[in-house]
């Protein structure tokens, strides 16, 4: 060791107040001078500026236990908020305050050790670590042996920086706490980018599987409900309030069955048909009416007429019939709406719906007899509406569900499809009586049992193969073509001549002519346009009636 460092014995001895004795041995190592400071000295000696000097003992830290349960008091630890026992003032100036020892020592001489505040009586509470008992007054404050003491760290007590109080252990610094920040940032940072990364990604593969059509199971979009009801002149409209008075009838005589349709006229139960539906059964037969709600009754024929296919049943025991009202056919238009109801081959309660396509077809229907007289003669309406047979009897009906026709007759293609028995379907061409006449030959049947046809009292050449109708030199009994004191004769036909017109209107043929009368009732007045020996004159006559066809 360097001589020039030796003191003389004994010196060393006389410090500040609380020193030590020195080591053992004849000298001392001298101080090391200090070196200057970079700034003025602090004025309150905060090491490591101050002189060194001896450390003054400070009474143990009691160090608190586990954080009891959110909301239950504890005593504020002593010296302060922090929990820290107050450090002794140091021993000298520029001495630092030194740290608590792991165990009580102590005090140097000449430096009490100031007594630490008591802890006030609190009694613990259930749920939070309890607190430990007071001790007496000036007495040392056990610490845990597995909690660090300050004694393992002299320095850590001090803020070199001035930064303010101390921290207490177990608290988070002000920079872990920035620190913890920035890392609560990064984090939701992050969070936000793979969250925005992973729904771009989805979109995209979503996208994919629906255009690819991949994925599990599949399930079909489906339309809303729509109201229940429904406007009065649609064709729901018209079928609901039509159907509860259409009737499907089942005939059976004479070794031929078949089905047709007919419609309620009135409360007492009489049913309007086609004449050709109930043939079968005019000689004993049967027939049953089933009504749209499944009831089935018997009928009876009150009246047929061949001439006009028409014919009345009468069912019997049945309340609550609603008839349908009859409109005007004389007031309807070609391209009208109309609604025809049926049962086409047996599918009872069919609705089908269509337009008026022409008016005043001239069409005639039956002949099987071979001498003429089941022969029918209709100025009918024509429709597009489809009829098949088995809707024969049926009603056609306008956009007010009135009866403005009763379905009779279709036309075929040639070569149709065979079904029930040689009968073709529909191809759009449906013909119906018109309803005015069809009117009167019911309330004829109703009350008459029979109905009378309009005559002009003359015989028709039927093997006429010129334009027009052309009345025959005699009849077919060998008798006067023109009948003696009939409406010809009053108005000046005579055998031989030809008539071209009726009311102006063209007529081709002798079934034409018959037709134009048979839309008129007996006693209306007609119009004719006749040729006779070249010379063309106008005729005017009324129509007779006749109870033969």
């Amino acid at each position: 060791m360097n001589e020039g460092n030796r003191v003389p014995p004994g010196a060393g001895t006389e410090g500040a107040a609380g020193t030590g004795p020195t080591p053992d041995g004849d000298f001392e190592l001298a101080k090391p001078e200090r070196p200057t400071p970079l700034h003025e000295p602090d004025p309150y000696s905060t090491p490591p500026y101050g002189e060194p000097g001896p450390w003054a003992p400070a009474p143990p830290v009691q160090h608190p236990g586990t954080t009891p349960t959110h909301g239950t008091p504890l005593p504020p630890p002593p010296g302060g908020p922090h929990g820290r026992a107050p450090a002794p003032a140091p021993a000298f100036p520029g001495a630092p305050s030194p740290a608590a020892p792991s165990a009580p020592a102590p005090a140097p001489t000449g430096v009490p050790a100031p007594a630490p505040a008591p802890l006030p009586e609190t009694a613990p509470v259930q749920g939070s670590t309890a607190v430990p008992e007071p001790v007496a007054a000036g007495g040392p404050i056990p610490v845990s042996p597995a909690a660090p003491g300050p004694a393992q760290d002299p320095w850590g007590r001090y803020d070199s920086w001035g930064r303010g109080p101390l921290q207490q252990a177990g608290a988070v610094p002000d920079g872990a706490r920035r620190g913890g920040r920035r890392g609560t940032r990064f984090l939701v940072a992050w969070t936000l980018a793979v969250a925005l990364l992973a729904s771009g990604i989805g979109g995209v593969v979503g996208a994919y599987v629906e255009r690819e059509g991949l994925g599990g199971e599949v399930t079909l979009p489906q339309a809303k409900s729509v109201p229940a009801g429904r406007a009065p002149d649609s064709v729901a409209g018209i079928a609901a309030r039509a159907l509860p008075s259409v009737v499907t009838l089942h005939v059976s005589g004479s070794g031929e069955e078949g089905t047709g349709t007919g419609f309620v006229l009135d409360d007492r139960g009489h049913i309007l048909t086609n004449n050709h539906v109930v043939a079968p059964a005019a000689s004993g037969g049967k027939i049953s009416a089933t009504f749209s709600d499944g009831d089935s009754v018997r009928a009876t024929v009150v009246g047929r007429d061949s001439g006009y296919d028409l014919a009345v049943v009468q069912v019997h025991g049945v309340r609550g019939l609603t008839p349908l009202t009859l409109g005007d056919s004389d007031g309807v238009r070609v391209g009208d709406p109309v609604v025809a109801i049926g049962a086409p081959f047996d599918l009872a309660n069919t609705v089908t719906a269509g337009i008026i396509s022409a008016k005043e077809r001239p069409i005639t229907a039956g002949g099987e007899e071979g001498d003429g007289s089941d022969v029918s003669y209709v100025d009918a309406l024509q429709t597009d509406a489809p009829i098949n047979p088995g809707n024969s009897g049926g009603p056609l009906l306008d956009s007010r569900a009135h009866v403005i026709g009763i379905n009779s007759a279709i036309r075929s293609a040639d070569g149709g499809s065979d079904t029930e028995g040689g009968q073709a379907g529909s191809i759009g061409l449906g013909f119906a009586i018109p309803v005015n006449q069809a009117r009167r030959v019911a309330e004829e049947l109703i009350n008459d049992g029979r109905a009378t046809h309009p005559v002009i009292g003359v015989t028709l050449d039927m093997g006429y193969t010129g334009d027009g109708a052309r009345i025959d030199d005699h009849s077919a009994n060998g008798g006067p073509a023109v009948l003696k004191g009939g409406p010809g004769e009053r108005a000046g036909l005579a055998p031989g001549d030809l008539i071209t017109r009726v009311d102006g209107e063209r007529v081709h043929t002798g079934e034409e002519l018959i037709v134009k009368i048979r839309a008129h009732r007996p006693g209306d007045r007609l119009r004719l346009t006749v040729v006779h020996g070249g010379a063309e004159r106008e005729v005017s006559l009324v129509l007779g009636a006749s109870e033969q066809n």
